[in-house]
């Protein structure tokens, strides 16, 4: 399966439990595997037979911006749900950090694996 890749999209939203946390935005760092059939698009060069990864990043971008979400669990799941409503998108890998969070690292953070015929819960 061909795959579109969004790597290291920058928001700035409210995530965390902490008090401090839940007092201002602050950076989450997203990626997104779309796992996607590209012949279409590869034989018509065409965008409309394309996943627009613009309008992805924007969706993920604004969605992550909004929700102001305790975990980065829950914000990955809300973002595979969106990935997943593009009907050619038929799996997704989202990674959500959290840059700095924990002393001595680069970030911390959850990636998730979510697909079409999965049942969610």
């Amino acid at each position: 399966m061909d795959k579109v890749i969004i790597r290291d999209l920058v928001a700035r939203g409210v995530i965390g439990v902490n008090d401090w946390e839940r007092e201002k935005a602050q950076e989450i760092l997203i990626n997104i595997v779309a796992f996607v059939d590209t012949r279409k698009a590869g034989k018509s060069d065409k965008l409309t037979d394309c996943v627009d990864y613009r309008i992805l990043a924007k969706q993920a971008r604004l969605h992550a911006e909004s929700v102001a979400r305790h975990t980065v669990e829950a914000l990955a799941n809300d973002l595979a749900e969106l990935c997943l409503q593009d009907e050619a998108i038929r799996k997704v890998i989202i990674r959500v950090e959290k840059p700095g969070a924990v002393r001595f690292s680069a970030s911390v953070g959850v990636e998730i694996e979510r697909g079409r015929d999965e049942e969610s819960s």
